[in-house]
């Protein structure tokens, strides 16, 4: 019955239905205004009915990243060694290392440590043996398998001494055994819970393509043959295309294309390109033609004139901070009270807003607190300049009103100024007019260095000393040969060639030592003002980078150093604040020196339990504030520039700038729509 109803309809409506001819009658049987109000309303129709279908594939598709596209990036100064061994400062060699070249672990974009090569590694023998297997079919560039022979070559040429790489200290007394083709085994010292860190700071360099490179030639063979491509061989997400020399034989162009046989996730992009310059200005007019689509920001000024280009600026956290670290060796500053009121005079906020455009975060701790999720210290010295001059004014030093600066009458002469016994190790006046002293005499103390600690040179010129008075000194005392301690007859001697000289009166003025880049000059001028305002005068001194590296920190030669430090993903401030580290290269530039600060600091380092280590740490800040032998001042963010073509950066925390790539897979410039499941 239901069916023969059906029928019935179907034929009514065919019968009824108007014929093909029909329809072309429809227009002649309407008006002219009829004719327009149907074309308009049958537009309408057909809108409508795109609308819907739009609407529905809109709602009913989302958009994924699509492979292809090409990424071209701006950076200011050109590659110089293309080389994992021998990374300098220069971000250009760094950049193309981070994307040529992979390791065993690698960071995300949360800097956290992740596998890389490795595809898994096991920590045993009381956190000392570290065990790393590789992942299956792993290959170099030119189709080369990559094996743990690869690994143990790389770590060789680190370690060795011919090879002279700044990598070689982070791998002193590590073995490496290769155990099989896909396992190697580290065997260190001394448990040590950053080690993965340093794992990840190591790219593994192809056997078989450097294995008969002469140490000498092996730092050049990157720049020499860059050309050729010859050595850019890795194993990482991108591959060297195609280099591109100026005219002058510098490179201009160097474009990098998808590894199709990456063993990780594949890259989006097909292409990476980077184009070098010269300068700000040079990369500024590249930028607003549209010639690069990112580049690394790192003057606050410009970030309002990228902006207005369309680019989007992303701030990036970094574990580093500034700060004014005293020399304690030094004796002018080695009152603990002088430095404590210093401290009290630094307004960070302005520093901050003044140098960083805000771009940043204060900094109150050696252990950059907001960054790691510690505690803050319970020791602060909040900006408070009436307080600075409260403390000076009890240390008696009182404002000459005639220069303004805080001067301390001297005590009265003393008939003789040597009076107690020295040693290595020993700091403060008393040592100073020691230096002095010995100073006098060439032969005795050549390097005549005064800065109030009772060094190894020290040492030797009081040997000196006492074998050119061998008579008066060490045979007096029942001695055969010098052993460089000032005792009785050596404290003899001293006054009767050097006797105290009239005092002077102790005027708080100071040098201040630091980079002639930006921003520490800029930084530098805001100190001076700030503790001009409590009657302390300070002295700027700028010098090169070469002359910071060669003479003040190798030589520990300066009052007040304004100088950045820069920690790991994992916290770490062993190397900073560890007295063992007080001698060059050691980096405790301030030679701060506490026995319960190295046995936290200690602790720290060898526990593999993240909350021990945070305990220990926060205990070791309060410890190391309390003795003010710096003061922390600001962090500076990482900042990037992207055009918003450019998709899929999510990068929240580097360690250093070529991080920045950590997530390069991510980055897409094309997508495509699929429908969504129900």
């Amino acid at each position: 019955m239901f069916l023969k109803k059906i029928y019935k309809i179907k034929g009514y409506f065919f019968k009824y239905f108007p014929t093909p001819r029909q329809w072309l009658e429809f227009f002649n049987v309407l008006s002219k205004k009829e004719k327009i109000f149907f074309i308009v309303f049958f537009c309408f129709f057909l809108i409508s009915a795109l609308f819907l279908q739009l609407d529905f594939y809109f709602k009913n598709t989302a958009a994924i990243p699509d492979f292809g596209g090409e990424y071209k990036e701006g950076i200011i100064g050109a590659p110089r060694f293309i080389n994992p061994l021998y990374l300098s400062d220069n971000d250009a060699d760094r950049d193309l290392v981070e994307l040529i070249f992979s390791g065993l672990l690698k960071y995300n974009e949360k800097g956290e440590i992740l596998n890389d090569l490795a595809e898994k590694y096991e920590i045993t023998n009381n956190n000392k043996n570290y065990e790393f297997t590789l992942k299956n079919d792993i290959f170099w560039h030119d189709g080369e398998k990559l094996t743990s022979e690869d690994i143990i070559f790389t770590l060789g040429l680190v370690q060795s001494p011919q090879y002279k790489s700044p990598l070689r200290i982070e791998w002193l007394g590590v073995k490496a055994e290769a155990v099989g083709e896909n396992k190697i085994v580290f065997q260190l010292q001394n448990p040590y819970s950053s080690f993965p860190e340093t794992i990840a700071r190591l790219k593994i360099l192809p056997k078989h393509i450097f294995q008969d490179v002469v140490p000498e030639n092996l730092p050049w063979v990157f720049k020499t043959d860059l050309v050729s491509k010859k050595y850019l061989i890795g194993s990482g997400p991108f591959k060297v295309k195609t280099v591109k020399e100026g005219e002058n034989g510098s490179i201009k162009k160097i474009v990098l294309e998808r590894n199709e046989k990456f063993y990780g996730q594949k890259p989006y992009l097909e292409k990476l390109s980077f184009y070098f310059y010269e300068n700000t200005e040079d990369l500024k007019r590249a930028a607003s033609v549209g010639e690069i689509d990112g580049f690394p920001l790192s003057d606050p000024l410009q970030f309002k004139f990228f902006e207005k280009e369309g680019f989007k600026i992303y701030h990036i956290s970094l574990p580093r901070y500034f700060a004014l670290f005293f020399n304690l060796r030094n004796a002018k500053i080695s009152n603990k009270k002088i430095r404590t009121a210093l401290s009290f005079a630094v307004d960070k906020e302005e520093i901050l807003n003044k140098v960083f455009l805000g771009n940043g975060e204060k900094v109150s701790s050696p252990i950059i607190n907001d960054y790691y999720g510690f505690n803050p210290p319970q020791v602060i010295f909040p900006f408070n300049p009436e307080k600075a001059k409260e403390i000076l004014e009890k240390e008696g030093f009182k404002e000459n009103t005639t220069t303004g600066i805080r001067e301390k009458k001297a005590s009265p002469l003393i008939t003789s100024f040597f009076k107690n016994h020295l040693e290595q190790g020993d700091q403060g006046e008393e040592v100073r007019q020691l230096q002095k002293c010995l100073a006098q005499d060439k032969e005795i103390y050549p390097e005549g260095e005064i800065n109030g600690y009772f060094g190894t040179k020290t040492k030797e010129a009081v040997s000196r000393f006492q074998q050119k008075y061998f008579y008066e000194i060490l045979k007096p005392a029942g001695l055969s040969k010098p052993n460089g301690k000032v005792g009785t007859m050596t404290i003899k001697k001293l006054n009767e060639l050097c006797p105290p000289t009239p005092p002077e009166n102790i005027v708080l003025k100071f040098t201040l030592t630091t980079s002639d880049k930006s921003p520490l000059t800029e930084m530098a001028e805001i100190i001076k003002k700030q503790f001009k305002n409590i009657g302390v005068e300070i002295e700027i001194k700028r010098v090169s980078l070469a002359e910071l590296q060669t003479d003040i920190l190798a030589k520990r030669n300066f009052e007040m150093l304004l100088f950045g430090e820069a920690l790991g993903q994992i916290p770490d401030p062993f190397s900073f604040w560890h007295s063992s580290q007080k001698e060059y290269p050691g980096l405790n530039i301030a030679s701060y020196n506490s026995k319960t600060a190295d046995k936290l600091l200690e602790q720290a380092r060898e526990t593999s339990d993240p909350k021990e280590r945070k305990e220990k740490l926060e205990k070791f800040q309060d410890i190391l504030l309390e003795d003010a032998p710096a003061i922390f001042l600001v962090g500076s963010n990482y900042s990037y520039a992207l055009h918003p073509n450019i998709k899929g950066f999510k990068v929240e925390k580097i360690s250093e700038s070529s991080k920045r790539f950590s997530a390069i897979e991510n980055l897409y410039l094309k997508t495509k729509r699929i429908w969504l499941s129900n």
